[in-house]
């Protein structure tokens, strides 16, 4: 088997045999990598127990509370807080080897006040300052009300969580893999802030009665600004205080496995906010603990901090980070987000306009080993767990195994595709579309490689550009959404919206995602509270009254979501091998092609609705119409008979009444 699968990436593309000692060397460097943990700590497992070690953590052999911390430039640590009345003095810790830093509490001293809800945080003494930090391993960290000043929580609650998903099985319930993307503090529709249990017992049943199989949570690791939609984290191990208490989301994760849901966490290890109060950043002094050292340890884009991935202590960090995720919330997965920004020195901001960009000197190996470690880890952890990583660069291998010469990552995000539909609206007249450029942008993957196709992602929504319905529809979408109200563009923005949705589900790749509302064409853009709204929650939000209203048009997008997920899943369309062309007709702008035993039909013609339209057929024989999205309870016109069967002439060609931007689908009949 070894033998079949070495550098098969290599074996199975020319283009990339150029580059096989380079591809050898991804193999050779993680093999390596490896060993040094197995040699030292025993197994990766092992090594990925950083948050049992550092942090604050109860010793039942000593029967007392131990505090360690990695700060090897840092003079001195107290730790500080309710339990000693902020006295930066009381209670120093110890240096030991290796930089760490170590306190012990006995329980029988300090039961009264080193306590669940305390508030601790830890002085730490370098050479360029003495500064009160949030301890990098802390568990909670909550916001103070008034002086908007964070400070780490003791959480040591009486009784655990008891969870009830033991039956629950991550594999099963990802096939087929069609995730909706959510922020839960954005998720609810009041003006404010959403909490856990508010998305577990509202949203959850909504995530179902849709279809999707998995959810993927946003913005759950703390970062201080809300505004950053989660992706300035200051606290890695602390799930955010803002949306609930860390029992609440456990009982959302919880309650998504009851429903038979799978639960991914967006996870980033990609950058760190760089605020020095509540992050990591010059925590014992120095500028390269965490991070690299100077410019390469800055993200000038993001404003962020960029973590040294080669660091002993950097990894262990961050695969502990994973399997506390994985072990103390039961999910069932990551995203890892800026996969791209992390694997380049130039962090993507460059064209990839030759194969030497992904082999050569721009390439960060330690970041590329460090994905494939928690890659092994994840899938060793909880079997059944999958990786995704948002990538746009098409770096290949990304979704292979190290042995193949790949990265270990299960599937890739089409970050192409949102963009190419955006490019479309924006510069294009509808008469203007190049159907074989639809084809070419949903088609154009990695072979053997998974690929998570979306129409939209929430940064296409955020304040400043607008969601594919407001691009469609725009200002109409405020006066002309009744049902009984008749107005052409927003039918043209109910069709189109359709039939980019299930173009892509039905073509462009082997799992799908939807952001929370574009499923019924959530109106607006996303705009989080800040200085320049007012700190206004308008935005910020979720209008679900809009699906649920039976007088507005949003409920026709989201029946049809329903339905479209429905037919993915019954007949396996996703799981199925690439799709086979068929018919394409540019002057038309029809595209025709088969997978999964189906025939789609997709006429994106903005005006010419053809009568007789004949095409060859995969095979002689009947076919039935199983899904047209203009029918009527999909906000279309209903010029196609409910029902409808086809048969092939004696050329093996069907003749369709063919209706301008429709999508059908056909089965043949035995």
């Amino acid at each position: 088997m070894e033998q079949d699968t070495h550098l098969a990436i290599v074996k199975e593309d020319p283009w990339l045999v150029p580059y096989k000692e380079e591809i050898l060397q991804r193999y050779v460097r993680y093999q390596r990598a490896l060993l040094e943990i197995e040699l030292a700590e025993d197994s990766l497992t092992h090594f990925s127990k950083g948050h049992h070690i550092f942090g604050i953590n109860f010793d039942p052999n000593r029967n007392g509370w131990v505090y360690r911390e990695w700060a090897p430039g840092a003079n001195a640590l107290f730790l500080i807080g309710d339990f000693n009345d902020w006295d930066r003095n009381a209670h120093p810790l110890t240096r030991k080897e290796w930089g760490v830093w170590e306190l012990f509490l006995p329980e029988d001293q300090y039961k009264d006040r080193f306590k669940h809800g305390s508030l601790v945080k830890v002085h730490v003494v370098t050479k360029k300052h003495a500064l009160d930090r949030i301890p990098a391993y802390i568990t909670r960290v909550v916001q103070d009300e008034d002086s908007k000043d964070f400070s780490g929580q003791l959480w040591f609650p009486e009784v655990e969580f008891e969870w009830t998903d033991q039956k629950f099985k991550p594999k099963k319930a990802l096939e087929p893999l069609l995730i909706y993307e959510c922020h839960v503090g954005m998720g609810q529709e009041k003006l404010g802030l959403g909490t856990y249990a508010e998305f577990a017992d509202k949203i959850l049943p909504r995530i179902k009665k849709s279809g999707y199989t998995a959810i993927q949570l946003m913005a759950i690791m703390e970062h201080p600004y809300y505004g950053s939609f989660g992706y300035h984290v200051s606290n890695f191990f602390c799930p955010s205080s803002r949306f609930g208490t860390p029992e609440e989301l456990k009982y959302l994760v919880n309650r998504a496995h009851e429903l038979g849901i799978a639960v991914i966490m967006d996870i980033v290890h990609s950058h760190a906010v760089q605020n020095v109060a509540e992050g990591l950043n010059e925590f014992d002094g120095t500028d390269h603990q965490y991070f690299h050292k100077g410019p390469r340890g800055y993200h000038e884009v993001w404003d962020s901090k960029l973590f040294d991935y080669g660091k002993w202590e950097v990894k262990r960090f961050l695969l502990s980070n994973i399997r506390y995720w994985l072990e103390e919330f039961h999910f069932d997965g990551f995203r890892f987000d800026g996969v791209t920004s992390m694997l380049y020195f130039h962090h993507g901001l460059t064209e990839f306009d030759h194969f030497d960009k992904y082999f050569l000197n721009e390439v960060d190996w330690d970041a590329m080993v460090y994905m494939q470690l928690a890659n092994k880890l994840i899938h060793e952890i909880k079997p059944g767990a999958i990786s995704i990583a948002e990538e746009v660069s098409g770096m290949p291998g990304l979704c292979r195994q190290p042995l193949e010469g790949g990265l270990g990552f299960d599937f890739r995000m089409a970050m192409g595709i949102p963009d190419f539909y955006i490019k479309i609206l924006k510069e294009q007249k509808d008469e203007e579309w190049d159907i074989f450029e639809f084809w070419k942008v949903l088609s154009d993957r990695r072979y053997k490689e998974g690929t998570i196709a979306y129409a939209e992602s929430h940064d296409q929504a955020l304040v400043g550009d607008k969601s594919i319905a407001f691009w469609l529809m725009d200002k109409e979408m405020y006066f002309h959404m009744q049902v009984k109200d008749s107005n052409i563009v927003v039918d043209r923005g109910i069709a189109y919206h359709k039939l980019f949705r299930f173009f892509t589900i039905s073509l462009g790749g082997e799992g799908y995602l939807n952001f929370m509302g574009n499923e019924f064409g959530h109106p607006e853009w996303i705009d989080f509270p800040r200085e320049g709204n007012q700190w206004s929650y308008q935005y910020a939000r979720r209008q679900w009254s809009l699906a649920d209203d039976k007088n507005l048009k949003y409920k026709f997008l989201w029946k049809w979501d329903i339905d479209m997920l429905h037919l993915i899943k019954k007949h396996g369309i996703l799981q199925a091998p690439f799709a086979e062309q068929l018919h394409m007709d540019p002057a038309n702008k029809v595209i025709v092609f088969m997978r999964g035993g189906l025939v789609f039909v997709f006429n994106f013609n903005t005006s010419a609705s053809i009568f007789d339209y004949k095409f060859r057929a995969p095979s002689m024989g009947k076919y039935a119409l199983l899904l047209d999205s203009d029918a009527s309870k999909y906000g279309g016109f209903d010029r196609i008979e409910e029902g409808q069967h086809y048969y092939t002439d004696q050329h093996q060609r069907l003749s369709l009444y063919l209706t301008n931007r429709t999508a059908l689908v056909l089965k043949k009949e035995d």
